[in-house]
């Protein structure tokens, strides 16, 4: 993931955009689902270890299906106190029988609902170890396809894992975020760091219409000079359990719509059939 080396040009008349839903459990409730449901293209659910729980899983699909929301499961490391944010250190077999436990589960309440999983995407910390740990990538990748609910995953746009899915047959859609901010190297900025997470509606949509028409955002140098990265994507990602999600949501795809991108979820395809 290197810097742009010149001007960007347009690159994008389609995105899709997507959220992480079904965070919430038991009584407790993370995010309003159901106003993002009405504005996302795709979802990806919380399987039960950093969040969620059955009947919430279940309900999460349930309106996703009402809504034409193309769907997810979100594997994580079981650390629901941590929301699955902080790394574990476990090996390649472990992992592969946790993210398999956890797409079969979610794959299960899809199926009852006359859907088919569209995409695995992992969560928090597990999304960042799999493109520092290959073996970690190996054994997801694994899970994937042994489960054989799809073939499709979702991964950081320009990271190593993207590429080792990649290279091993799955069908990569490459993601980047809307409310999260970038490192000269296209990293996500540590959520340590002042001004990681982008939290007004001016800046999500600037970075929204800067990756779909143009594939670069402003990323961060390590002196704090701002500078292009290349970044380009087919999913934007905004968080389900951000403040104000919903209605950034709807003000992030009215702004696409209005630049002329069209929101959708990444087209089926035979391998992601089911």
């Amino acid at each position: 993931m290197t810097a742009a080396p010149g001007p960007a040009t347009a690159v994008s008349a389609r995105i899709d955009l997507n959220a992480d839903l079904g965070e919430g459990f038991s009584l407790y409730r993370v995010g309003d689902d159901a106003a993002l449901l009405r504005v996302v293209t795709s979802c990806s659910v919380a399987c039960g270890m950093h969040a969620g729980d059955p009947p919430t899983m279940r309900r999460t699909v349930q309106a996703a299906v009402a809504h034409g929301v193309a769907i997810g499961a979100h594997p994580s490391w079981p650390d629901r106190q941590g929301f699955g944010r902080r790394e574990m250190r476990v090996d390649a077999h472990e992992l592969h029988a946790l993210v398999v436990y956890q797409i079969g589960a979610l794959t299960g309440f899809v199926r009852e609902a006359g859907a088919r999983l569209a995409h695995v995407k992992a969560h928090g910390a597990l999304y960042h170890q799999l493109s520092a740990d290959a073996a970690l990538g190996a054994a997801f990748i694994d899970a994937v396809r042994d489960c054989g609910a799809t073939r499709r995953v979702y991964a950081q746009a320009g990271s190593a894992f993207a590429r080792q899915a990649a290279q091993a047959g799955l069908d990569v859609v490459a993601e980047a975020f809307v409310d999260r901010a970038y490192t000269a190297d296209g990293a996500l900025a540590s959520r340590a760091r002042p001004g990681a997470v982008l939290t007004s509606d001016a800046q999500r949509i600037a970075q929204a219409l800067s990756i779909a028409q143009h594939a670069t955002v402003r990323g961060i140098d390590a002196d704090g000079t701002r500078v292009d990265v290349a970044v380009a994507a087919g999913t934007l990602c905004l968080h389900g359990d951000s403040p104000g999600a919903a209605a950034s949501a709807r003000t992030i795809r009215a702004a696409l719509e209005a630049a002329g991108v069209q929101v959708t979820a990444p087209p089926a395809t035979a391998r992601n059939s089911g």
